[in-house]
């Protein structure tokens, strides 16, 4: 039966927002609230004898709190798109609009009770509970899309049950065409890029994460993949209770991988490495990729030294062009060489050849420094290096630049805030990987002597 545990006001969360029109009303409201914040902001500039600064204005903490605490109550497409983008690293977005976006990845708010007994209704049928020996009513984990109940079937079998939140299928066009609204808005974007692509797939790969029977199709391909593994650690799907709104998984004990911070060298190590090669055979084996780094899809068992990989729902194809465009870079990354890394990164998209050469040269700085570690000897160690400060500030003063008019193609985005993760995720655990050798072993390169 369904837990009598009741839960607190804040555990009930906010129902969210249902149907188009009440979505578009709270947008405007976020906007209009914002519009008035700048107004206000510039006012006080001419009474002080200032020029107005629009950029500052959209920005200031007022209306940062405004749109987290606003996408975070819509949830759904809206709040995973800024989820997604806030992993920009200064390529497409300024850093002050990244860092706002930023804060709304952990924000998700559970949806209340009544609101979700009539979801399952809507999927599993009245009387559902009935196929349970416990269902707990409160959601141990929320996200962008949905949250995750844990449950009991009738023969004692411990589930993760995934609940999309109401609407969100439906409103996917709709949010990321709002949230762009807000991105075009005066001052935040440079005046000649377009973004449109990135939105477009965006919208691809929303759509795609809010069908879990394709995310249900994606965790069984992934358990195939590292069936056997002593590495890793997958949930098993429950088909009979899986719908295109629920997701039903056995349920695996873990702990976030925040644990493995306090853990020996040694562990730090192996972690670190074993996520950053299961990257590379994404990469260059599997021909599949999940793209979302957040660190909650990753947790750990003391008990066995396995990693937990959860969430599927972001799972891109890798298509053999894009790979093997990436073997070649990965070929300049451990070799070096300015006009090959420059021409590996131009057949990726990086930048295009009507790129004005100094931006060229600060992406190609970029990642020259980002790949750095890539040519030492030794085990880099991420704990000690300032190799992720300096790449932020580069990606800083890369979003400075208002006039680079450039976007990356979406996929090479995507992949590109996946590795970024794993960097993160390194430097967290204070971890020494020797990248080198690894990027050459699954990208089948040979390795030149330093």
């Amino acid at each position: 039966m369904m837990s009598d545990r009741s839960p607190t006001q804040r555990e009930q969360g906010a129902a969210v927002p249902m149907g188009r029109a009440s979505r578009l009303l709270h947008f405007g409201g976020m906007a209009s609230g914002i519009a008035g914040n700048v107004a206000m902001g510039g006012l006080r500039a001419l009474a002080s004898g200032q020029r107005p600064d629009l950029a500052a204005l959209l920005l200031t903490p007022a209306n940062t709190l405004r749109l987290t605490e606003g996408l975070s109550h819509l949830r759904g497409a809206a709040l995973k798109l800024g989820q997604m983008l806030s992993m920009d690293s200064g390529v497409v977005l300024p850093p002050e609009l990244t860092a706002i976006l930023a804060r709304m990845r952990d924000d998700a708010r559970p949806m209340p009770p009544k609101q979700l007994q009539s979801v399952l209704n809507a999927e599993w049928g009245p009387g559902w509970y009935g196929r349970f020996a416990r269902f707990d009513v409160r959601p141990f984990a929320a996200a962008s899309i949905g949250q995750v109940h844990r449950a009991r079937t009738r023969d004692g079998e411990e589930l993760a049950i995934k609940v999309q939140y109401p609407g969100v299928s439906d409103s996917i066009d709709s949010d990321v065409d709002n949230v762009a609204t807000l991105l075009r808005l005066p001052g935040l974007l440079p005046r000649a890029m377009d973004v449109t692509p990135l939105l477009d797939e965006a919208k691809r790969q929303l759509h795609a994460e809010a069908d879990y029977l394709a995310e249900a199709r994606n965790l069984t391909q992934f358990g195939a993949l590292l069936d056997g593994s002593e590495v890793f650690a997958l949930p098993r799907l429950h088909p009979d209770l899986t719908t295109p709104k629920v997701l039903a998984m056995s349920y695996i004990e873990s702990k976030p991988l925040d644990v493995v911070e306090t853990a020996p060298q040694a562990e730090r190590d192996r972690v670190a490495a074993a996520l950053i090669d299961l990257v590379l055979r994404e990469l260059f084996d599997f021909g599949a990729m999940q793209t979302d780094p957040n660190l909650a899809n990753y947790r750990y068992q003391p008990e066995t030294g396995r990693i937990v990989l959860l969430d599927f729902g972001a799972v891109q194809p890798i298509a053999p062009a894009l790979a093997a465009a990436f073997r070649d870079l990965a070929q300049v990354a451990l070799e070096g060489g300015a006009e090959a890394t420059r021409a590996a990164m131009l057949r990726i998209g990086y930048f295009g050849p009507d790129t004005a050469v100094p931006h060229q040269a600060l992406i190609q700085s970029m990642f020259d420094t980002a790949m750095a570690p890539l040519r030492q000897a030794e085990p880099f160690n991420f704990g000690t290096s300032d190799l992720l400060d300096r790449l932020r500030d580069m990606g800083l003063a890369l979003g400075t630049e208002r006039d680079l008019a450039h976007v990356p193609p979406a996929a090479t985005l995507f992949l590109h805030r996946k590795i970024g993760g794993m960097y993160l995720m390194a430097a967290r655990l204070r971890a020494r990987v020797a990248l080198g050798p690894m990027v050459a072993q699954r990208a089948g390169l040979t390795l030149s002597p330093h």
